[in-house]
């Protein structure tokens, strides 16, 4: 079984900023990919940014030059820096795992969720 713990998110003022973590544990043979999606009330759930094993990131235009993912191996864990942040930043952010638990088996992983509220 593979869990994964989310930690970060609040209430922040519009051009401030906040930073999400998610640790991996579990049953864990490869990392395949991690990343965060995000869903705002009576939206679909989106893309935020995935970072793939060989380290390539994937972000949302939406957030490209605000937002930065960073991992640490060691800990299988991925950061969230989020800067200079938006109104329509507001959402749900989840963060996500594709993991490997053996040479056969591979499933997508999901956490429970953290609020993220940009007003003033």
């Amino acid at each position: 079984q593979v869990q994964l713990v989310e930690s970060g998110g609040g209430w922040v003022q519009p051009g401030g900023s906040l930073r999400l973590s998610c640790a991996v544990s579990g049953s864990i043979f490869k990392i395949n990919a991690m990343g965060w999606y995000r869903q705002a009330p009576g939206l679909q759930r989106e893309l935020v940014v995935v970072i793939i094993s060989n380290g390539n990131t994937n972000y949302a235009d939406s957030v490209k030059g605000r937002f930065t993912i960073s991992r640490d191996n060691a800990k299988n864990t991925v950061y969230l820096q989020m800067n200079s942040l938006k109104p329509e930043d507001t959402a749900v952010y989840y963060c996500y795992a594709d993991i490997s638990s053996s040479w056969r088996q591979r499933e997508d992983y999901w956490g429970q969720g953290t609020q993220v509220t940009v007003s003033s």
